[in-house]
C-alpha cells in the first residue's frame, strides 16, 4: 500500500504545483503589466492608502474565496515605488460580525489611540463593518507595519443604526489638532464629517450635500487640502464616487473644490456646475494616500455595470495608475489636474520618435520600423484644424481602440466599439467623450498621453486637464498603430516594462 500512496501523493503535489505555477504567472492575455491586480480572485475599491516606513500600502476590497464579488476582506500589497507591488496575505478578514467594507488607514505617530506599545508606532485602519441590515464604522490596529491586525474590542466607534452608512476616510487636521473623518450616507447622497482626538471617540461636526449631483448614490469620499499651483494659498478637494449618472454611463466620480474649517466643507461651485474626475467608463472609488506630502490618488479600474462579467482569469479587477493631484486657477475657476506619478519613468524606454507634418509619412514610418506593442505610453502633439485627429491603438484583425479629438463637437473621445471582446455585457462597447473647448487649448494645440496596457487605456490630455480611463480586451496579437487626421507635429512611443517577476 505504501507505493501506490506515494504515487498518488506525488501526482497530487505535482498537480498542485502546476496549478500554483499557472496562477502565479502574471502573464495572462489580459493581465495588466504595470497596473496592480491581485494574483487571483476578485478585487474592487482601493482602501487604506498610506505611506509608512518606506512602503506604500495598498489595501483593497478582496474576495479570498472567488472571482466574483463577496466575502469582502481587506487584501494587502506593499511597494517602494507605487508600481512594483508585493502581495501579502489578506489583512483584515470577514468574521461573524460582518464583511470588511471600504475605509482608510493612518499612521498614529503621536499614539493618540494608545494602541502603541514599547515605542512602536501604530497603524490604524478605519473601515465599515457590513451586515445585511447595518453598516457601522470600526477600527483595527497594527504594530508590525501592517502585517498583522487586531480589531478594537470597543467597536463600533460610530453606529447610526443605518443600513447604508459607509466608507470612512480619515486624516489628521493640524489646525484643530484632531482626526477628521468624512463618511457617507449613500442613498441620501450626503457626506458627514466627524472629529476625534484619539480615533476611538467621534463627534459629528458637519455635513455636505449637493442637489445637482447626478448619481443615485454617493460612496468613497476623500477630503484633502491641496496647494493652488502658482500661488501661496490652498483649497480643499472633495472626491465623491457616484453609482450612476456619469457621462460614460454607470459608476464614476465627481469632485468639488472649496473650503474646510475643520468642521464642515463648503463648495465654491455654483448650482449646476458638475465636475467629473474622469470621463472614461472605468474609473471609480479613487482615494488618496495618507502620510505623504504629495497628493497621490489611486482608483478601481472597472464599472459596476459589468464588473462581475469582464473576461479575465484567474483574477478579476485591477487598480488605475497612481496620479499626482493638483489644483489650478483656470477658465472655470478652480480646477483639478491629474498626472501619472513620476515613478513610472524608470519603467519606460524609447521605442519610436517622429517629427514632421505628413500623417501618411508618420504611418509609413511606423510600418517600416515594425512598431508594435501592448504596454507603452504614446505621446503626441498636434495643431487643430477642422477635421478630427487622433490615434488607433491595439489594432489588428478587425480590432482597434480609437482615441481622438473632434474640433466640431469640441470633445476628446475614446471609442472601444471594436476594441476586442465587447459582447459580454451590452453596456461595455461604446464611444465615450469629454468636453474640451478650443479656447482652453493653448496656441490651438493639443497634447495627449495614452497609457496602454494589456487590458486598458488611460488618456491624459493637456497635462491632465481631462482624463479618460477605459478597459479593453483585444486579442494578444492586436498590437498595431495608426494615426488619422492632420496637424501632428511630434509623436513619441515609449515601451513600459512589466513590473511582475
Amino acid at each position: 500500500m505504501k507505493f501506490p500512496f506515494v504515487g498518488l501523493l506525488f501526482c497530487l503535489v505535482t498537480n498542485m504545483m502546476s496549478s500554483f505555477a499557472q496562477d502565479t504567472v502574471y502573464n495572462q492575455p489580459y493581465r495588466p503589466q504595470y497596473h496592480f491586480s491581485p494574483r487571483i480572485n476578485w478585487t474592487n475599491d482601493p482602501n487604506g492608502l498610506v505611506y509608512h516606513d518606506g512602503e506604500y500600502h495598498l489595501f483593497y476590497q478582496y474576495n479570498p474565496k472567488g472571482i466574483r464579488w463577496g466575502h469582502m476582506t481587506w487584501g494587502h500589497a506593499v511597494s517602494p515605488d507605487l508600481f512594483h507591488w508585493k502581495e501579502l496575505p489578506p489583512a483584515i478578514a470577514e468574521d461573524e460580525k460582518g464583511m470588511i467594507f471600504s475605509g482608510s488607514c493612518v499612521v498614529d505617530t503621536k499614539n493618540s489611540s494608545g494602541f502603541g506599545k514599547n515605542g512602536q508606532v501604530p497603524m490604524v485602519a478605519i473601515y465599515t463593518n457590513h451586515r445585511e441590515t447595518n453598516q457601522s464604522q470600526h477600527i483595527a490596529y497594527s504594530l508590525d507595519r501592517g502585517r498583522t491586525w487586531t480589531k478594537f474590542e470597543g467597536n463600533p466607534v460610530i453606529d447610526l443604526n443605518q443600513k447604508d452608512f459607509r466608507d470612512p476616510n480619515v486624516f489628521w487636521h493640524e489646525p484643530s489638532k484632531r482626526w477628521v473623518m468624512s463618511v457617507v450616507l449613500p442613498t441620501e447622497k450626503k457626506a458627514l464629517f466627524y472629529s476625534s482626538p484619539n480615533l476611538k471617540t467621534w463627534t459629528k461636526t458637519g455635513e455636505f450635500a449637493s442637489a445637482d449631483s447626478p448619481g443615485n448614490i454617493w460612496e468613497c469620499p476623500a477630503l484633502l487640502e491641496i496647494p493652488v499651483a502658482g500661488s501661496k494659498r490652498t483649497k480643499w478637494l472633495l472626491l465623491i464616487s457616484i453609482g450612476a449618472g456619469t457621462p460614460a454611463g454607470g459608476s464614476g466620480m465627481q469632485y468639488y473644490i472649496g473650503d474646510f474649517d475643520g468642521k464642515a466643507f463648503r463648495s465654491d461651485f455654483k448650482q449646476g456646475d458638475v465636475r467629473f474626475v474622469d470621463y472614461g467608463k472605468d474609473y471609480y472609488a479613487a482615494i488618496t494616500y495618507n502620510n505623504t506630502p504629495r497628493k497621490i490618488s489611486l482608483g478601481w479600474l472597472n464599472n459596476w455595470q459589468y464588473a462581475n462579467d469582464i473576461p479575465t482569469n484567474p483574477f478579476r479587477g485591477a487598480m488605475t495608475l497612481p496620479r499626482d493631484l493638483k489644483i489650478v486657477r483656470g477658465n472655470n475657476g478652480y480646477e483639478l489636474r491629474q498626472e501619472v506619478v513620476k515613478e513610472i519613468r524608470p519603467l519606460t524606454s524609447d521605442s519610436f520618435q517622429w517629427r514632421g507634418m505628413d500623417t501618411r509619412e508618420l504611418n509609413r514610418s511606423l510600418d517600416s520600423n515594425r512598431i508594435k506593442g501592448d504596454t507603452y505610453v504614446l505621446t503626441f502633439e498636434a495643431e487643430l484644424n477642422t477635421a478630427e485627429l487622433g490615434a488607433k491603438v491595439r489594432k489588428g484583425a478587425g480590432e482597434e481602440t480609437v482615441i481622438g479629438y473632434d474640433p466640431v463637437k469640441q470633445e476628446v473621445y475614446v471609442d472601444r466599439t471594436r476594441s476586442g471582446k465587447t459582447a459580454f455585457k451590452k453596456e461595455f462597447p461604446g464611444r465615450f467623450s469629454a468636453p474640451l473647448k478650443r479656447e482652453d487649448l493653448a496656441n490651438g494645440r493639443i497634447n495627449m498621453q495614452l497609457f496602454v496596457d494589456r487590458s486598458s487605456v488611460e488618456v491624459f490630455v493637456n497635462d491632465g486637464q481631462v482624463t479618460l480611463t477605459n478597459l479593453i480586451f483585444p486579442k494578444p496579437d492586436s498590437q498595431g498603430f495608426e494615426f488619422f487626421g492632420d496637424g501632428f507635429r511630434a509623436v513619441t512611443i515609449r515601451n513600459i516594462e512589466s513590473v511582475w517577476p
